[in-house]
């Protein structure tokens, strides 16, 4: 793969073309190490919901995840907000990985009794793929890793009432109606589940630690190519990740509730609340300006990507998943750079 002209530097006989995290190599890990240095890069995401979804436990009678907060930074009542929990995020992102790792045969096989293909949310993970030593593995008689993912509940821009709907489900026998064909009763499948509208809006952030140019790329992959979360995703819960900042410090920055809060107060203005639904460009703005301003709080220097890098990053990434060729050989590469006992 031919790399995107970033930034070029032309001279008499060379042409030189650096990669925005090339860029910023000094504030990323070199090379995986065991041990924290303290190199935080953080995602500032909108993760915007494109049709019906329902953020709760599998199955149907559960209610959607919310919580009751203040709604923004001035003493009020509390409203009600949505929330997309930490675990349904990165586990969504994760398989989208995986299934990458899969294709290219890079998921290995543990080294216990059982040599079994590293696999999800089992008490059989390999130790030593990608996806095991950048989100995290425990084995009991071996060794462990702790995720360099760390991750928050993400809250809903808007109070749940504005956002939330509800859907009457019911279940049809083969005649098309809702009694047996051959008993003539009816049907218990029937009943309501709430949902989350349509351009309902997530603030989130993913701080990442101690990590490489390559594990950003992996990562940011994930991220980006991630398209349904929460339950019944095979029909709903289609969800745009849009990349609106990233920021290197040397510690976390603010939490997520915080910035959804900012954020809210920047948008409402006058009003009770923001209007619903509104434009991504609105969103966006206030929620950069919300994050510098939290950022100035922040106890060590905050570095963001200016918006023509952010631009240019997203189009990198997005020519590196065209080009199957040089996503092999990146995976490979990374895949080759940890130790084949990393954390024991």
């Amino acid at each position: 793969m031919t790399t995107p002209a970033i930034m070029t530097t032309t001279t008499m006989t060379t042409t030189t073309t650096t990669s925005v995290l090339d860029q910023y190599a000094g504030k990323l890990a070199e090379r995986y190490d065991p041990y924290p240095h303290g190199r935080y890069m953080t995602l500032l995401l909108v993760r915007q919901v494109a049709s019906e979804a329902m953020f709760r436990t599998e199955g149907s009678g559960e209610p959607l995840t919310t919580e009751f907060v203040f709604p923004g930074t001035a003493a009020s009542d509390p409203i009600q907000r949505v929330v997309i929990s930490k675990r349904k995020q990165t586990a969504v992102e994760r398989r989208v990985g995986r299934e990458l790792l899969r294709q290219y045969d890079l998921l290995h096989k543990s080294e216990g009794k059982e040599q079994r293909i590293c696999a999800f949310n089992t008490n059989n993970p390999c130790g030593r793929c990608i996806d095991c030593m950048l989100y995290g593995y425990a084995a009991g008689g071996g060794g462990a890793q702790r995720s360099r993912i760390i991750t928050d509940d993400a809250f809903s821009l808007h109070q749940a009432p504005t956002i939330v709907g509800e859907r009457q489900f019911n279940a049809l026998y083969d005649n098309s109606t809702m009694r047996d064909p051959e008993t003539n009763k009816a049907s218990t499948s029937i009943g309501t589940d709430p949902y989350v509208r349509p351009e309902a809006v997530f603030l989130d952030m993913e701080t990442l630690k101690d990590v490489t140019p390559d594990e950003v790329r992996y990562i940011l992959g994930n991220v980006l190519r991630a398209s349904r979360y929460g339950a019944i995703s095979s029909r709903i819960g289609r969800i745009h990740n849009h990349l609106i900042g990233v920021a290197f410090s040397g510690c976390e920055l603010f939490s997520n509730l915080e910035w959804v809060q900012h954020t809210y107060d920047r948008l409402r203005g006058e009003k009770p609340e923001p209007d619903f639904p509104l434009h991504l460009t609105h969103i966006t703005a206030a929620a950069q300006a919300a994050a510098t301003t939290l950022s100035a709080r922040v106890y060590s220097p905050v570095t963001f990507l200016k918006a023509d890098e952010l631009a240019r990053l997203q189009q990198e990434l997005h020519d590196l998943y065209h080009d199957a060729e040089a996503l092999q050989t990146l995976l490979k590469r990374l895949d080759a750079s940890y130790p084949r006992q990393a954390a024991q």
